[in-house]
This record gives structure tokens, C-alpha cells and sequence, in this order.
């Protein structure tokens, strides 16, 4: 809810704001002004809140939250309503504008704060109405700089309409009206409410836990899929030592399992011979093992992150500040470590911004590729040489320039078995482009929509890069 015209009289009646002195200005979001004054009571914060549906001026004891940039409204108010004082602060009539006159040295200014649901808005202009800017600029409106902004004239010309049939509302708890709505806004008040931002929390945090434990899942199963791998060896043993009684064709063999005494069938190639069958199996069985030990680092990683992701949400909801709450919700929770924080395989270049990673050999470039990489990361890789995998991460709204891409084109040169030929072609794509192999080698992958990009190896390029290598 909105606070009407008389609850904003009553506010203003409550905190008395004429002789105050401003002397700090936060603007946590877009739509969030808080000032940090000094007078008669001692320091307090006034919130202003454009939120639709939760327009508001008061007095909040939770204090101001930075916010994660400045902004350029906190920024102006720095530069001309800081250490000014308040000399007025009244409502203009009914129609939810409160003006409030501010003296910085010789200077004065008219802070209008307009609590519309549609459009509310914070204005500063000069003495004679000539807007010096405002929180957010309407052209249309001439709320822009340099436009015109005198609501007290549009009032004088309009004729009144008779009172409006509203009144102060009961809110639970104790105090003033002013600290029974600081403490219903905080509780229950639109997008800033400490219950909205809690629901946003929990879907936020919630769909994310949820997909990650059904991942662990699936890991499992695979655990005890490949935990079974000694079966397929023994396969491979009673097929090699039945060899005799398999004919060209069958695709079954009916025998003993000497391992556990009982009948067993067991699956053949039938275009393939009892050997390449028995060999079939122990190609599985070795694949199984080695890849038992990757299911296990996943899943450990996978349980490290849920139980971080669920702390994050506990301390998240536990918060009692909608503000601060809001802001830890933009960061994901201020919590999660960055990725560029994290340990990775592999070496990684740090340049201009951009995070180049090189996996040096068949596991580290399985490993970034499991863990470290998303879909719009670009991938690279020497062609017709073995060599490494390079990715480079991907930065939102940007695009990777083409000194980063020649940069990364050398590493995947260098490190791969065609460095000595000075030369060579590479392929580059995103990584969602990517196919692994069934069946194949640990990180084996197949590139689709892939393009070619020529590289000669550059030795000023590499030493400048080796400066740029991140220390782990």
C-alpha cells in the first residue's frame, strides 16, 4: 500500500524536519533515496520509496544501505543538498507532493518528492522552478534538466475539489504512526518487503538446490553403475573362457559364472568374434573404472555447493533488514565465492578484463569443461594437433574482442604439438556447441557451428601474456 495524503501530513508532523541538516545521501536501488540527517534527537535516516504500490516517506530505524554502484541521482544530491539544512518540509495540499525547502550556503533548492503509485518521482530544482534534475527523467513531463517544475501553480489554477475521504490507518504495534509504518513496510511492504524479498529468496535459491540435487542423483546412479564395473571384467573373463563353445553368429552365450557358481547370459557382438566380444567388455570395464573416480570428484563438488547454496539461503533468511536483503539478493546472496576466485585446473591469463583458461592435458580440459565453463564461454582448439583446450569467459553484454581471441589462439597454438610449426589453423565455437563423444576418451568433444581462425605464433604476445598468468 501507498501511504495517502493524510498519513503523509502525519509523518511529516511526526518527525518535524525543519532545521535538520542533510548530511548524507544513499541510493541503494533506482527507486530507494535515503538521507542521513542531523537535528534536534540526534542522527536518523529518512526513506524514500518510489516503489509502485509502496510510495512512502518516513523515518526507518533500519538504517541506509549503499548501494552496489553509484548512481547518478545520489551522486547530484551529493554535490548540492549535502550539508545543507531544511528549512521547510510540508505537503502541497492533498495531492501527496511534499516540498522541502534546503539552504546550502548561499545556495537554495526545492526537493519535491511526488508520491504517485503511477508517477511518483523526486525533483530537485533552482528557486524559480527550473529543474536541476530528477531521480527519473520524464521529457514529456519537462522533468529533465532544465525543464519547469512548479506544482504549486498547476494547484493554484485547479479548482479544488472538496476533502478527500481517507484517514490515517490502524496499524498493529506500538509508537508513533511513523514507527508503526516503518515497521509494516519493513514486514509486509511491496518489493522491499522483508516477506516478498523472502519469497524471492527462496524460488531464487530454491529452483537452483532443486536442480543441483536432482543432478546428485543422477551422479549416483552413475556411482553405482560404475561401481559395478568389476561385473564386466568378469564377463570378459567367461566369454574368453568359452571361447570354443561360441559360433559365428550367436549372439548369446549360456554358461557357469565361476565367480559366483550360478548360470549366466551374456550379451555377444554378433558380428564380431568371441575375442573382440571378451575385449568389448574389457574396453567397458576400464572406461567404468576410470570414470568412477570423475563421479565421485562431481558429486563431492555437487554436495560442497548445495550445502553452500543452503547456508546462503538460511543467512539470507534470517535477515531483518529489507534493504540489505535486497542487496544481498542482487549479489546472489553475497556469499558465492566468484569464479574467478575459485580454484581451476589448468593455467589461466587474466587480460584486460577477460579470463583466458588453458587446460594442459586430456584431464584438466575435462575438467574445465565440467566445472569451470557455460554455454556462451568460447571454446578453442588447435586443429589437426593434439594439444589443449582454451576457453575464454564470457562477460555479460560484451562481445570477445579480437585481441582476446588472437591472444587465446596463441596459447591454444603453444600449448599443442603443432608449437614448433610457428603456425596453424584453430577451431573456435561456444561451448554449448560442443558434443562429447559417447564412449570416448575423457574429454574428447565434437564442435559444431565451429569457424577457423589462422594463427602465427607471436613471442611478444606470449611473454606479455606469461605477465598476465593469475597465481594460484
Amino acid at each position: 500500500m501507498s501511504l495517502n495524503w493524510k498519513e503523509i501530513d502525519c509523518i511529516l508532523s511526526e518527525l518535524d524536519l525543519p532545521g535538520s541538516q542533510i548530511q548524507q545521501v544513499f541510493q541503494s536501488a533506482y527507486d530507494v533515496l535515503c538521507l542521513r540527517l542531523y537535528g534536534r534527537g540526534g542522527t536518523r535516516y529518512l526513506l524514500i520509496a518510489l516503489t509502485p504500490g509502496a510510495c512512502r516517506i518516513h523515518q526507518t530505524r533500519s538504517g541506509a544501505v549503499k548501494g552496489d554502484r553509484p548512481l547518478r541521482f545520489a551522486e547530484f544530491c551529493k554535490s548540492r543538498i549535502v550539508n545543507g539544512y531544511m528549512e521547510e518540509a510540508v505537503q502541497l495540499g492533498d495531492n501527496r507532493i511534499v516540498r522541502i525547502a534546503i539552504r546550502q550556503g548561499r545556495n537554495r533548492y526545492r526537493f519535491y518528492i511526488r508520491l504517485w503509485s503511477n508517477a511518483a518521482n523526486v525533483i530537485v530544482t533552482a528557486e524559480d522552478g527550473t529543474v536541476l534534475d530528477a531521480m527519473r527523467r520524464s521529457p514529456k513531463r519537462g522533468e529533465v534538466t532544465g525543464g519547469r517544475y512548479e506544482p504549486e501553480a498547476v494547484m493554484a489554477d485547479t479548482a479544488a475539489s472538496g476533502e478527500r475521504e481517507y484517514a490515517v490507518r490502524e496499524l498493529p504495534g506500538n509508537g508513533t504512526f511513523n514507527e508503526k509504518i516503518d515497521a509494516w513496510y519493513a514486514e509486509h511492504g511491496g518489493a522491499l518487503s522483508l516477506e516478498a524479498l523472502r519469497e524471492q529468496a527462496r524460488k531464487s535459491f530454491g529452483g537452483g538446490m532443486a536442480r543441483l540435487a536432482a543432478s546428485l542423483e543422477r551422479l549416483r546412479a552413475k556411482e553405482a553403475d560404475y561401481a559395478a564395473a568389476d561385473r564386466l571384467r568378469e564377463y570378459g573373463d567367461i566369454v574368453m573362457a568359452n571361447m570354443a563353445a561360441v559360433k559365428p553368429g550367436d549372439a548369446w552365450l549360456e554358461a557357469e559364472n565361476f565367480y559366483t557358481g550360478e548360470p549366466v547370459r551374456i550379451k555377444l557382438e554378433a558380428k564380431k568374434t568371441a575375442a573382440a566380444s571378451a575385449e568389448g567388455y574389457y574396453e567397458q570395464y576400464r572406461k567404468a573404472k576410470s570414470g568412477l573416480s570423475d563421479v565421485r570428484e562431481e558429486i563431492v563438488r555437487g554436495e560442497r555447493e548445495l550445502a553452500r547454496l543452503g547456508q546462503t539461503l538460511e543467512r539470507l533468511l534470517a535477515e531483518t533488514n529489507p534493504l540489505i536483503l535486497h542487496k544481498l539478493l542482487k549479489n546472489r546472496g553475497g556469499a558465492a565465492p566468484a569464479a574467478a576466485d575459485r580454484k581451476r585446473p589448468g593455467v589461466s591469463f587474466r587480460r584486460g578484463g577477460w579470463l583466458i583458461m588453458v587446460g594442459r592435458d586430456a584431464a584438466e580440459n575435462d575438467a574445465l569443461l565440467r566445472g569451470c565453463v557455460k554455454g556462451r564461454d568460447l571454446w578453442l582448439h588447435a586443429r589437426d594437433f593434439p594439444g589443449s583446450y582454451v576457453f575464454i569467459k564470457q562477460r555479460s553484454g560484451k562481445t570477445v574482442p579480437l585481441d582476446i581471441l588472437l591472444d587465446a589462439g596463441n596459447l591454444a597454438l603453444f600449448y599443442s604439438k603443432g608449437r614448433g610449426n610457428g603456425e596453424g589453423d584453430l577451431f573456435y565455437t561456444q561451448v554449448k556447441y560442443l558434443r562429447r563423444v559417447k564412449n570416448g576418451p575423457k574429454g574428447l568433444v565434437i564442435p559444431t557451428q565451429e569457424k577457423n581462425l589462422h594463427i602465427k605464433t607471436d613471442p611478444r604476445r606470449l611473454k606479455e601474456l606469461e605477465a598476465c598468468r593469475v597465481e594460484k
